[in-house]
């Protein structure tokens, strides 16, 4: 029975993997969050590894808030940076297989067709800036590895887009939102199923690729279809990035091509309107359960 480490488990992404694994009775998981193994912490991470034989490392460990990245650099740098290269020191030690968790944020969004891996790297802020080194550390450090990198990621979990607009629906009757940056958003149970999928079949097809759900999209029309579907009456207006300043720069366009990966894998990739349904769905029931 292959044994898996799933580091920052109390994220969303860590939550949707102990949903979507709970269908796999031939794998082990070992779920930690960062009072339990902090992966900034050398002679932890190595001990920790001691004491189990672990044969995949899925990071889902990160700093993700963007804006405040960019006074919290030490912070950023620490999680993102440093503490991916513990693990790929670890995992080349005991020839674990680490799937590492990145993003969009590491290209400069001035393209206009969608991101290839082969494509330049440029990040803007700070959270790209080290989440691009923490890739660095893994490619000088390991030969297996899958780096993926996922764009506007949300569920019915933590803190996202998804949950935010919800929020702002039942208290607020106006809302702006940025209609003038492009992407595609995430659902992370699928991203989920992506990486159980790299695990049960064994690929050894390592390196980078990009995953997101099919289709473009801006956060305004993003918003949008969250209120039509959640049928919330709300006045949107529409905004430019220059009208709605944030401490971080945003990439413009971070549409990312995920033919490798559908490829590589022989998956179906859901567009994400459809997705949309599901994590709306879920996330109901979710709130329900928790009351």
């Amino acid at each position: 029975m292959k044994t898996v480490l799933v580091t920052g488990a109390d994220g969303q992404l860590g939550k949707c993997i102990k949903d979507v694994a709970k269908s796999t009775e031939k794998i082990q998981f070992i779920y930690t969050n960062s009072s339990e193994l902090d992966i900034t912490n050398k002679a932890s991470v190595f001990s920790f590894f001691a004491d189990e034989k672990i044969d995949y490392c899925i990071n889902c460990a990160a700093y993700t808030a963007v804006d405040k990245a960019e006074s919290e650099i030490e912070k950023a740098t620490k999680i993102n940076a440093d503490g991916v290269q513990n693990l790929a020191e670890i995992c080349k030690e005991t020839e674990t297989i680490l799937i590492h968790i990145s993003t969009d944020f590491v290209f400069d969004g001035t393209k206009n067709t969608p991101y290839l891996e082969t494509n330049k790297t440029n990040p803007k802020g700070v959270y790209g800036s080290t989440k691009l080194q923490g890739e660095e550390a893994i490619k000088n450090v390991l030969k297996k590895y899958f780096i993926i990198r996922t764009s506007w990621l949300y569920s019915e979990y933590g803190s996202n887009f998804m949950k935010t607009m919800l929020k702002l629906g039942k208290d607020k009757n106006k809302l702006s939102v940025v209609n003038d940056q492009k992407g595609t958003p995430t659902y992370a149970v699928d991203l989920a199923k992506v990486i159980l999928k790299i695990i049960e079949t064994n690929s050894n097809n390592f390196g980078i690729y990009h995953y997101s759900n099919k289709g473009v999209t801006t956060w305004y029309e993003f918003a949008q279809e969250i209120f039509k579907e959640s049928k919330i009456p709300i006045d949107l207006k529409s905004v430019t990035t220059e009208e709605y300043p944030t401490a971080a720069e945003r990439p413009k366009y971070s549409v990312l091509d995920s033919s490798k990966i559908k490829n590589d894998l022989q998956i179906e990739i859901h567009f994400w309107k459809k997705n949309l349904k599901k994590a709306l769905q879920n996330f109901s029931k979710y709130e329900k359960n928790q009351k």
